[in-house]
């Protein structure tokens, strides 16, 4: 998947520079809290770390608390898409990380436990997989998000206002 993107990427930037097309290649960051149910992702339990546990179900936490993430929450990665969409050629750097924030897997439980409760925390038991931890930990963790930012891309603020959003917007079951 990883030699697909990029040599998408290397096409919209190659195509950009060359004129044929006023291209754009967008790198987002993992999306937190995503709503449905978990897939096959190697990124899935980032979701299904707090998405489960809020809605009175168990999941497990297939990483270490120690693992740092670059997240964004759905309803920002989508005002981004539609911010690039509006956005005039960028020239020769046509690729851009969007914005998102900086969290470990274990801020993410700790607010979890926060928003939710103790018993929330208590639905994510703990069952190492190395194979979906190396894919993960090869992410970056941290990006700089000036150019992103500049450019009138936004960022999530904190975790607790993606849980928040989420419950407000996405969560089954809300009144």
């Amino acid at each position: 998947m990883a030699r697909r993107k990029a040599a998408c990427e290397l096409l919209v930037n190659d195509y950009t520079r060359k004129g044929y097309v006023d291209g754009l290649a967008l790198r987002l960051p993992t999306i937190c809290v995503r709503p449905g149910k978990p897939n096959r992702a190697a990124s899935s339990f980032v979701s299904a770390i707090i998405r489960e546990p809020l809605q009175g179900e168990t999941t497990i936490c297939p990483v270490s608390e120690s693992l740092r993430l670059w997240i964004s929450s759905p309803a920002t990665v989508i005002h981004n898409l539609s911010l690039a969409a509006t956005l005039p050629a960028p020239g020769e750097a046509s690729s851009i990380n969007l914005p998102g924030i900086s969290v470990t897997v274990g801020e993410m439980l700790e607010t979890l436990r926060q928003a939710g409760g103790q018993a929330a925390r208590n639905r994510v038991t703990h069952q190492r997989d190395e194979g979906v931890e190396k894919i993960v930990a090869s992410w970056p963790g941290r990006i700089d998000n000036q150019r992103a930012l500049a450019l009138g891309f936004v960022a999530d603020k904190r975790f607790d206002d993606i849980i928040e959003r989420f419950r407000q917007d996405d969560m089954e079951g809300r009144s």
